[in-house]
């Protein structure tokens, strides 16, 4: 997508501090994190939202997640635990339509989220 800023970060047209990079998924620090580890994790490919990737059938949404889990893991954070949050459409507070993950963790987290 032409204007999609996430699409613009995948292409190095936008800068971001990159964790984690493979062929399909990309992972980059929050530049407003709301927690001491907030890292999103993105397909390259654009999907505008979770039921978009789930949808696609390939086997990206497992990257997604393997991906996430392996930051948590280098991050020091799997063990005491951690938070994947994919908020889809502006009811759930999606801001970029190109779905991604919060990877979230390094404190307590409170139920419900809010």
């Amino acid at each position: 997508m032409i204007d999609c800023l996430f699409c613009k970060i995948v292409k190095g047209e936008i800068p971001a501090e990159i964790v984690q990079e493979s062929e399909r998924t990309l992972a980059f620090r929050d530049i407003n994190p709301q927690a001491p580890t907030h890292v999103l994790v993105i397909p390259k490919g654009h999907f505008a939202n979770a039921a978009e990737l789930a949808l696609a059938d390939d086997g990206l949404a497992d990257e997604v997640f393997k991906t996430a889990h392996a930051i948590a893991v280098a991050e020091g954070i799997a063990d005491t635990g951690y938070r994947l949050v994919f908020n889809t459409g502006p009811g759930a507070g999606q801001t970029v339509f190109h779905v991604h993950g919060h990877l979230l963790g390094g404190r307590g987290l409170t139920w419900p989220p809010g």
